[in-house]
């Protein structure tokens, strides 16, 4: 696998912290994020999820901008991850048949974690992004894990 696109609703949270700890591992040449809700302008990445990454040494560039999820998208990466249900279903209406096998949640590789959501800190506290990134993570983690041992399309 060569590439991964990470979605959220706005691009503004949990997408682009996802792409700041993935980048970090360096796991696959190609690391990008989405939203699928993402407004026009691109916007800059959520302030208190900046904080949260900085306080664990990740990054993003200085230029880094939301953008919204175009089927061009699709066809170019290898693997799609959703953060949340919602997600997967505007990526699955986005998505022609054949490349439907590309879309999963994030978590979907962490075991014990299938079919569960990273939760929207957009509304909530400073912790919430804090445990969003306890479970970027760990996504981040079993995706190691699911390289290492082959299993993708997901097992």
């Amino acid at each position: 696998m060569n590439s991964v696109l990470l979605v959220c609703t706005a691009n503004i949270c949990r997408s682009p912290m996802a792409e700041a700890v993935l980048k970090a591992q360096g796991l696959v040449g190609l690391v990008q994020s989405a939203g699928a809700r993402a407004g026009p302008r691109g916007e800059p990445v959520d302030a208190r999820a900046a904080r949260a990454l900085q306080g664990r040494g990740y990054a993003l560039p200085k230029r880094w901008r939301s953008r919204r999820v175009q089927v061009e998208d699709l066809q170019r990466f290898d693997l799609v991850l959703a953060m949340d249900l919602d997600n997967l279903r505007d990526l699955r209406e986005l998505a022609p048949g054949p490349l439907q096998d590309k879309l999963h949640l994030f978590l979907d590789c962490v075991p014990g974690r299938a079919g569960q959501e990273v939760p929207d800190p957009y509304f909530g506290s400073v912790q919430g992004f804090e445990h969003v990134l306890d479970l970027l993570e760990l996504g981040v983690q079993g995706l190691r894990g699911a390289l290492q041992q082959g299993r993708f399309p997901m097992a």
